[in-house]
């Protein structure tokens, strides 16, 4: 139903909008890098970048110490080859016929990379970016957004844990929902096979969307052809995913399930309510995650309960609700668990279908922001920004990106407000890693350092060297000419060595010896 706004209103509600985006740009706008761009979301670890396929160790991605890897390294390495193609999948990916049937978002990263290997990790860890965006154009027309009720509504959405989780790392359930919400749409608008082709493609994304379907089946309800057309609307948006498996599995074999992630009805939802409390006494030093995954338990319970204190069978949204009020029943541990948990974004459908709900019958401002109760987990998944080890400083020009670290030799980096350096004893190693081949033979390297005391110095790459001279006590700008060499032409290692006996920085045990620090790195 279309609610006329008044003018002023409609302004104020626009300024609105266009400030909760920016504060969502801001957010995940922190997460790019000028050599790894947004692939700090794709949370890919050492062992996935070790055994993953060639194009990860080959252009720039972001990867994570120690095994700390999510399921979207896995949808960024079918990005590569979304023919199920390169023989290391059967290897390098966790359960490889059941990551490959959720296709869509890798398929559409290398279509928007046009293919080429350089830009299909960024794009896809990009993506979601886009669709957020999308999700919040859409979801401000569905609901629609016309006062201060349905903004918080529409913002309980969009900085939900469910949404900014499959932002932050990289998971194709922000796709799907988002399909899921425009084939509704396009049901509502009478546009009955234009809904039913992107419902299908939703599944694609994620096979759960296809419960979407109920909000497409038309009454009257008791009548048998009806029934007939809806089982034929189900079997419709099943087509392209069911063909889809049988192709995953001619390359993969027979594909888990997903079965373990159920459980007898509502005993997953005691359980993560039962692990919540007794989280604050087991993590004191984890009080506010434990927080913020109260109140997204609290915001999925709210939810389900205004979903099912009134049956309204000829709505739409209705009866998607209900479909994942009785998934959320049905979830197991493996989907609980975690701060907040997978939950959050599994049951992002039913989310939406509240929020709907919640603006089209004016629900209570209690339930509306009990069921948005989950922002503070979502804002906090994009709160803390992870750092590469050992690096210290990055660029982007015209020849590519590049990115240097302090490496052998370097006791660790230091900041101070704006300010970063590091001390070496007598010598300290740089490695310098560029996004492509340099055009030229030699590309300009100045470095910004310093000596504990004035002394001679020099700057060598292998047994070349390229500087020498005497560094002063304050930092200074020295510039060199470096050939890369290692990888292609696109690594090389510097090494800078104070001429001298070291100092140490004190007379305790623990004082280091100091020789030469490191204050800045630039690539010309």
């Amino acid at each position: 139903m279309s609610v006329p706004v008044h003018g002023s209103r409609r302004g104020w509600l626009r300024a609105a909008g266009w400030l909760a985006v920016a504060v969502f740009a801001v957010l995940a706008g922190r997460f790019w890098h000028p050599y790894y761009g947004f692939t700090r979301f794709v949370q890919l670890d050492e062992h996935d970048h070790r055994a993953g396929v060639a194009e990860l160790r080959e252009y720039p991605v972001f990867v994570y110490a120690g095994y700390s890897g999510y399921d979207g390294a896995a949808y960024t390495q079918l990005a590569f080859h979304p023919d199920l193609s390169a023989p290391e999948y059967r290897t390098a990916l966790d359960n490889f016929s059941y990551r490959a049937r959720r296709m869509l978002g890798s398929a559409l990263a290398w279509a928007l990379a046009g293919g080429e290997p350089a830009r299909i990790a960024g794009t896809y860890a990009a993506l979601n970016l886009g669709v957020w965006a999308a999700l919040a154009l859409l979801l401000w027309r569905v609901l629609p957004v016309t006062d201060a009720r349905s903004f918080a509504a529409w913002a309980g959405v969009l900085f939900s844990a469910g949404a900014l989780h499959a932002v932050r790392l990289a998971l194709t359930d922000l796709l799907a929902v988002t399909l899921a919400t425009a084939a509704l749409a396009l049901g509502e608008r009478g546009r009955g096979r234009g809904a039913l082709g992107v419902l299908a493609a939703a599944g694609l994304a994620r096979e759960t969307a296809l419960t979407a379907v109920v909000g497409l089946w038309r009454g009257p309800w008791r009548a048998l052809p009806a029934w007939a057309a809806n089982l034929g609307r189900a079997a419709a948006v099943a087509v392209p995913l069911g063909l889809w498996m049988l192709y995953v599995r001619t390359k993969a074999g027979p594909a888990d399930q997903g079965l373990a992630n159920l459980a007898w009805p509502v005993l997953g939802w005691i359980e993560k309510g039962g692990a919540i409390v007794a989280d604050f006494a087991r993590q004191p030093d984890f009080r506010w995650l434990n927080t913020t995954t109260l109140l997204a338990y609290v915001a999925l319970t709210a939810q389900a309960a205004y979903v099912v204190k009134r049956i309204r069978w000829a709505e739409g949204w209705w009866r998607v609700g209900l479909v994942n009020v009785a998934l959320m029943a049905w979830l197991g541990t493996a989907v609980w668990e975690g701060h907040p948990g997978a939950a959050t974004r599994v049951l992002l459908p039913l989310g939406v279908a509240f929020a709907v709900l919640a603006v089209c019958e004016r629900a209570g401002w209690a339930w509306v922001l009990a069921g948005g109760l989950s922002v503070f987990s979502g804002v906090e998944a994009l709160r803390h920004v992870p750092q590469m080890e050992r690096e210290f400083a990055a660029g982007r020009g015209a020849g590519g990106a590049w990115v240097a670290r302090a490496e052998a030799g370097w006791y660790g980096i230091e900041r101070d407000g704006k300010a970063t350096w590091a001390w070496a004893g007598e010598t300290g190693r740089v490695g310098l890693e560029f996004s492509a081949r340099p055009a030229a033979a030699a590309v300009r390297v100045r470095l910004k350092l310093r000596g504990i005391e004035a002394r001679e110095a020099e700057i060598r790459q292998g047994e070349r060297g390229l500087w020498r001279g005497r560094l002063a006590e304050r930092p200074e700008w020295i510039e060199v000419e470096v050939a890369p060499a290692a990888a292609g032409g696109r690594r090389a290692e510097l090494e800078v060595k104070m001429l001298g006996a070291t100092v140490r920085e004190h007379a305790g045990s623990e004082a280091r010896a100091l020789g030469v620090a490191l204050y800045g790195v630039e690539v010309r």
